[in-house]
């Protein structure tokens, strides 16, 4: 038996331009061929990476200057490679005890499904290839999400208002990648459309008046049906340098129970703070509760100068045990209440994989106590990991309660872009309890739907209800909404006829037939210290483009609003096929370098391959 075990990858390599090259591959162990997962598969000399998923598999998205790769694992050889240019399938091998040939794992080139055995003794020498059977997979999955019914379309004059709240959780997207990434179509209740379109930074232009958020709108064709037209919405809060915010009060709430003992679980949590206490100054402070069978507080309130220490109390974080979530988030806030900060940012930065089970574990209770906190000023920050019993649900419902927001990791990637690009965004709120209101003006649009945000979705009297919970912006964040609408031809337009009431009548105002407005848009909004609300209005005139001259963000926002609506199956998707989307997108790059969208080509070129499109 060999004591010196083989690391070995396969990688698929496409070029999407701008000099990018997207890799993908699996790792293995050669002891007993089964996928290692949170394999850690990082460039050299940079530090960033990914971790591999429960199939041992991974992406990367390169640069040409980046062609050296290390791969760790502990218990494992480190093992260093080379990327050699024109490579479609890189084997790589890590020098055993002489004399012993080189084996690798791969996937079938031709079907992508079964794993092949590669033996070779000479890099010269031809390859041979053996069948060879695959890893036995999991039978179990116990993730929880909670069921979406899609908006409906809407009579403008019927039901002229649509309320919602904002929502910039990114969760939904990361998930989806998740399943992608392991060769599945997502369930379809995982796919929130709002959340996919929101993942994406569009570049709206920045506040410049009295408000911290600034609105834009376009309107265009609707990509998925002929018959409408796309009402793009975008919100764009305003940012600020690091060193003019208050201090932060941090308390991280960390799941280490039996559960999380999973390499794409606590291993990754632990790499993702350290990342997050990278970012801190010595005025912000940071506490560290954790909680398994019971809670406990690992680390008193500590100096943002303190690092090694904060550091060293992450690094010696251990699973085990049952998940006393309820106890733990008491324990929290508490911690949070002690050392609160006036001003300041106090915040509660939850990560599990929301598998409560011990103590105070209802819904009904989480929520009351969470929202008593959140009238005290400390908000709450989720941050899911994991697979097989991931709680969905239950993160989200947690968050939306906190006035906070709330994303998933599924890699180093991940964790880089919500504790460095977006650290401000994530961490420091500009406004809350964030509502959107828009008003269809009946003598131009016939009908309406909101595209995403079912479980947003306010009464009509709760816009002007300041008790009543909404949205958190983070600095420098953004909100999209789109709204399919059916507008009325003005060669057949006709007054609406008033309702047949008994005891009233509608009417249409001069603003309605006169103005040529589509709809007005009303924005209310609390600053985060305050409990009254502010009002932004604005008035969208029917100032049509077609879809070939809109803005590269309208049609990108468009693909992957369309990308979540064919994932769900969505029965208002009358036009879309996976590549029709991969076109739509990828005539929306614009000129620059932008990983993320690139990612998403990819995304969508393998859920497309899965659905069997060509």
């Amino acid at each position: 038996m060999l004591r010196c075990s083989l690391l070995a990858l396969c990688f698929f390599c496409v070029s999407f331009g701008f000099g990018q090259v997207i890799i993908t591959g699996q790792v293995f162990s050669s002891f007993d061929n089964a996928p290692l997962q949170g394999a850690h598969v990082l460039v050299k000399g940079t530090g960033e990476g990914v971790a591999t998923d429960q199939s041992g598999e991974f992406y990367l998205v390169l640069s040409p200057s980046e062609t050296e790769l290390e791969i760790t694992y502990p218990g494992y050889t480190k093992l260093a490679y080379s990327l050699m240019p024109g490579d479609s399938v890189l084997i790589l091998t890590l020098d055993i005890l002489p004399g012993l040939v080189d084996t690798v794992l791969t996937f079938d080139p031709e079907t992508y499904e079964e794993p092949v055995q590669v033996v070779r003794k000479e890099r010269s020498n031809p390859l041979e290839i053996k069948p060879m059977m695959k890893a036995a997979k999991q039978d179990w999955n116990t993730e929880d999400y909670s069921p979406i019914e899609e908006n409906n379309e809407k009579l403008a004059f019927e039901t002229p208002l649509s309320t919602f709240s904002i929502d910039v959780d990114r969760a939904a997207y990361a998930n989806v990648r998740r399943f992608t990434n392991q060769g599945q179509r997502p369930p379809k209740d995982a796919v929130r459309v709002e959340e996919m379109v929101n993942y994406f930074n569009y570049e709206y232009p920045a506040p410049k008046g009295e408000h911290p958020v600034e609105m834009y709108t376009e309107l265009s064709d609707c990509p998925w049906n002929a018959d409408r037209k796309l009402l793009h919405i975008g919100l764009q809060g305003e940012n600020a340098d690091l060193e003019k915010l208050p201090p932060s009060n941090l308390v991280f709430l960390l799941d280490v129970s039996g559960s999380m003992d999973s390499p794409e679980k606590l291993p990754l949590l632990k790499s993702a703070f350290e990342l997050l206490v990278e970012q801190l100054r010595p005025e912000d402070r940071v506490a560290i509760v954790v909680y398994a069978g019971a809670a406990g507080l690992v680390l008193p309130s500590r100096s943002g100068a303190d690092k090694e220490e904060i550091l060293k109390a992450i690094e010696n974080l251990r699973a085990g045990g049952s998940t006393a979530g309820g106890a733990g988030i008491q324990l929290a806030y508490q911690t949070a209440k002690d050392h609160f900060l006036k001003p300041g940012n106090n915040r509660v930065i939850l990560a599990t994989d929301g598998d409560f089970n011990v103590g105070v574990s209802s819904d009904a209770e989480l929520v009351r106590m969470i929202e008593e906190k959140r009238q005290e000023g400390i908000f709450l920050t989720v941050l899911g990991f994991g697979t097989g019993n991931y709680k969905d649900n239950k993160m989200e419902m947690l968050a939306d309660k906190g006035n906070g927001n709330y994303a998933y990791i599924d890699n180093l990637k991940e964790a880089k872009k919500i504790f460095v690009s977006e650290f401000l965004g994530t961490l420091y709120a500009i406004a809350k309890d964030v509502k959107i209101q828009v008003e269809f003006n009946p003598f131009q649009v016939k009908s309406y739907r909101l595209v995403g945000y079912e479980n947003r979705v306010l009464q009509s009297e709760d816009f002007e209800d300041d008790q009543k919970d909404a949205g958190e912006l983070g600095l420098g964040h953004s909100v999209t909404a789109l709204y399919e609408l059916e507008l009325i031809d003005p060669a057949s337009r006709k007054k609406p006829k008033d309702a047949a009431l008994r005891y009233q009548q509608t009417t249409l105002s001069p603003e309605a037939t006169k103005s040529g407005e589509i709809a007005h848009i009303a924005i209310r909004y609390k600053l985060p210290e305050s409990e009254t609300s502010k009002l932004i209005d604005h008035p969208v005139d029917l100032r049509y483009i077609p879809l070939g001259s809109s803005t590269d963000r309208f049609r990108f926002s468009a693909a992957v609003a369309g990308f979540g609506m064919l994932l769900r199956e969505s029965e208002y998707n009358k036009g879309l096929d996976f590549e029709k989307l991969r076109r739509l997108a990828a005539d929306a790059m614009g000129q620059g370098e932008d990983v993320e969208k690139e990612e998403f080509l990819m995304l969508v070129e393998r859920q497309g391959e899965l659905a069997g499109e060509e």
